[in-house]
């Protein structure tokens, strides 16, 4: 049985000049929970699909919502209120700030949230961070700095966590963290969309998942049946089809 559609994107079209659209009538839809990847050739809106579900772009057309609401054009510190986290592939800490200041950073557009509280569960999450509290971030590796900006965003307990290229610049034994991380966030209730260039290992942990071409949803399934598909495989994962 399907649980609660929590996000919906119908035909949308958007981009970052007026009458230019890199987004060419998308449509995408999460179920509570769920944990579904974006993935395409560069350029495909993979990136801009993302910013505009959080509001960093305006939908030049089409319908973004949210548990139900319309969300197209909202701003995202109100985006964040609804209930949604972003972490962007780049700036994505304060890096002059310490590992504690970013978290405190993370919930601060909520009056009364329990700082204290909600960092302590951030610290058992990601023990790594925990004795390093008063590091500042920009003296952090890549790896590190992807679990500062994680933990920042999980701060509110978002009912869906969106994730832009986490595993970029990363080393193996890093991105094999950032995936495990990714999966206990999901298995604890969170839904998460990926946008994701590591594309073969974000479809093996996927529910469903979206592939990109040109600004369109080419195509769409089960994460599974995406990774076998001979076309998808051919064309996004670098499979020569069998002959």
């Amino acid at each position: 049985m399907m649980s609660e559609l929590i996000l919906e994107v119908e035909n949308v079209h958007a981009g970052y000049i007026k009458d230019v659209d890199i987004l060419q009538g998308i449509n995408m839809r999460i179920y509570a929970g769920e944990l579904v990847t974006i993935i395409g050739p560069n350029g495909a809106g993979k990136s801009t699909l993302a910013k505009t579900v959080f509001g960093l772009l305006n939908p030049h057309t089409g319908a973004i919502r949210f548990n139900g609401q319309e969300i197209g054009g909202m701003s995202p510190d109100r985006i964040v209120q609804q209930g949604m986290g972003y972490v962007p592939q780049i700036a994505n800490v304060f890096k002059s700030l310490t590992i504690d200041e970013n978290l405190e950073m993370g919930a601060f557009v909520k009056d009364g949230a329990p700082i204290k509280r909600l960092k302590q569960e951030m610290y058992d999450r990601f023990p790594a961070l925990a004795a390093r509290k008063k590091q500042t971030a920009g003296t952090l590796s890549g790896g590190e700095r992807q679990q500062v900006a994680m933990a920042k965003a999980l701060m509110l307990r978002p009912a869906l966590l969106i994730l832009d290229e986490p595993s970029a610049a990363l080393s193996p034994i890093m991105v094999k963290d950032v995936f495990e991380q990714i999966q206990q966030v999901q298995a604890e209730g969170t839904a998460i969309l990926l946008v994701e260039q590591n594309a073969k290992q974000a479809l093996q942990m996927s529910d469903r998942g979206y592939v990109l071409e040109a600004g369109r949803d080419k195509y769409e399934g089960r994460g599974v049946d995406l990774l076998n598909d001979p076309k998808v495989g051919e064309l996004y994962l670098g499979v020569s089809a069998p002959h």
